[in-house]
């Protein structure tokens, strides 16, 4: 079989499947807008299908195309880590890297493993998929994103699991709130105030049932979220306290927010790197990956 298409037909198919826009897929790649769509066209001539579909607001993936936009991310990565395998890391051709994760992780621990990351590498975009537990797994098991950020994972076989952080949920309280000056809270004391709970959907939401099946006493939700951020957000409002991931929490000179630390029963959980079983990352996406074992590997170094 001929191919009537080139190297840049698939970086071009490539950019506009990401950003889901033909004018600001054209400038990344530093074309006029009838020029690129010049590239697509000759593309699915050349293969015979629709890749795309196109509307005057928007650019989605048919289903053909989605399965060749995944076949072709793949093939462009092993690119990359061939020419910086014969000519180092200069010879990147494409600088990009997909993290999904959770959103009670982005605030205060990934966002500063992306500034150090950006410091290294300054030319390369991070794209961050943040969304519930289950669907940062099935991101990472589709290969919509290079890598995860997650709790959960260790046990499905499809993916690997490189624990990071174990973290405690604490109390999440205003300053102004009775229970901000105590060195530790229980859940019967918790139990006692307007409590915001994060959805039933939410991983978080099953790692706290779990843990706190027997205790008698416990906190009844007067307010739901779908997102511990959105929780957060509630409680800085003043509607009432939180039980957060402790990584969720901003520091100590926050103005209004303060956390405290939950016990009887201590409960925690252990935040990981989940990837596929078995999938050669880009040289982008290997760095920043292996960024995160440095920090911890810091971390434990300082205490």
């Amino acid at each position: 079989m001929a191919m009537n298409f080139d190297l840049n037909d698939l970086v071009a198919f490539r950019t506009v499947a990401e950003l889901s826009n033909f004018r600001k897929a054209a400038e990344t790649v530093h074309l006029s807008q009838p020029a690129f769509s010049r590239r697509i066209d000759k593309l699915e001539q050349a293969l015979g299908v629709r890749l795309l579909e196109r509307n005057t607001r928007r650019v989605t993936l048919t289903a053909v195309g989605r399965d060749f936009e995944r076949k072709v991310r793949e093939l462009l990565d092993d690119l990359d880590a061939t020419l910086v395998g014969i000519r180092g890391g200069s010879a990147t051709r494409m600088g990009e890297v997909t993290v999904a994760c959770v959103p009670s992780t982005v605030y205060y621990y990934l966002s500063h493993v992306i500034r150090l990351y950006h410091q290294q590498s300054p030319r390369v975009r991070v794209k961050v998929l943040d969304a519930g537990a289950n669907e940062v797994l099935a991101a990472v098991a589709r290969s919509e994103a290079d890598f995860g950020l997650n709790f959960i994972g260790s046990q499905e076989g499809e993916l690997e699991f490189e624990p990071l952080v174990e973290e405690r949920f604490v109390a999440a309280c205003r300053r102004d709130h009775p229970l901000a000056k105590q060195r530790r809270v229980s859940w019967a004391q918790l139990s006692e105030y307007d409590y915001v709970s994060v959805g039933r959907s939410s991983g978080n939401r099953v790692v706290l049932d779990q843990a706190l099946a027997g205790v008698a006493k416990r906190p009844q939700a007067i307010y739901e979220a779908q997102h511990v951020t959105t929780a957060l957000g509630l409680v800085e409002a003043g509607l009432g306290v939180a039980a957060v991931p402790a990584m969720a929490m901003p520091g100590k000179d926050h103005p209004i927010l303060v956390s405290v630390p939950l016990v009887d029963p201590v409960v925690q959980r252990t935040v990981g790197l989940i990837r596929r079983r078995g999938r050669t990352l880009s040289p982008a996406a290997q760095q920043l990956y292996d960024l995160f074992a440095q920090v911890k590997a810091g971390k434990r170094a300082a205490r």
